[in-house]
């Protein structure tokens, strides 16, 4: 059985996976909470595939339970979402995580993604941004494009490459799963490095940049921890990205 915050799973006696959430009602928005389900229909997307679903309200409390029951997954999950150590994966597994973030991207949708159910807006962003950084650049988003919106090594598997757990994804700044991961990565600097690699026309975009200082607000901002090891890097990389964003 695997706990989170708001949800439990465990696998089936048919050999599937049960995913049970509680969510209150002030955290359903118009798109609803069917991210998985939503999810079953992108191709070119390694992800487990979707069985059904029951949906349910509370008889007592102001939330919704939901259980949604999918293919087990081809591997282990990587590692907690950030990571400490090189998971040392091979070329393969890069190829096809790549293949699958050009493939998300390119499809269409109307969600909109909710990372920690908080809906990913222009005002997100730049409030985000302000609260950590100063300077004269514009934070203004020109690209929006389907995003999982929960990229970390938590939620992908290997050896054979597989993204799962859908609930928040939706249309969001283009770059925004790439820094996601970079963020996650940057205890371990060949990891981070490798991402940058990977996914460079994102890094290399303007939307790209502002995610990356997006990311960085969050490591860096008025909840840093003293003795995180992407502190440095971050601050690193958030002078770097603003002083390309007020040249560029």
């Amino acid at each position: 059985m695997v706990r989170k915050r708001r949800s439990v799973g465990a696998r089936t006696d048919r050999d599937t996976w049960v995913r049970i959430e509680r969510r209150g009602l002030d955290k359903i928005g118009i798109q609803g909470w069917n991210g998985t389900e939503c999810a079953a229909r992108l191709d070119g997307v390694a992800q487990p595939a979707w069985q059904g679903c029951v949906v349910w309200r509370d008889a007592d409390e102001p939330v919704m339970w939901r259980a949604d029951e999918t293919e087990l997954l081809p591997g282990m999950p990587i590692g907690t979402a950030v990571l400490s150590e090189d998971p040392k994966l091979p070329d393969e597994w890069w190829w096809a995580f790549s293949s699958a973030m050009d493939a998300l991207a390119a499809h269409e949708t109307q969600r909109v993604a909710t990372p920690d159910t908080v809906t990913v807006t222009q005002a997100l962003v730049t409030d985000s941004i302000r609260t950590a950084f100063s300077g004269d650049f514009d934070t203004t988003v020109e690209r929006w494009v389907p995003a999982h919106a929960d990229l970390n090594w938590a939620n992908m598997t290997a050896p054979t490459f597989s993204l799962f757990d859908w609930e928040d994804w939706g249309n969001a700044p283009q770059g925004l799963d790439a820094a996601s991961l970079w963020g996650s990565s940057l205890a371990v600097p060949a990891l981070a490095t490798r991402v940058l690699q990977e996914r460079r026309s994102d890094f290399e975009s303007r939307d790209g940049k502002l995610m990356t200082l997006f990311v960085c607000s969050k490591i860096l901002g008025p909840h840093a921890h003293p003795e995180d090891p992407r502190l440095e890097p971050a601050r690193r990389m958030a002078e770097q990205v603003i002083a390309e964003l007020q040249t560029g």
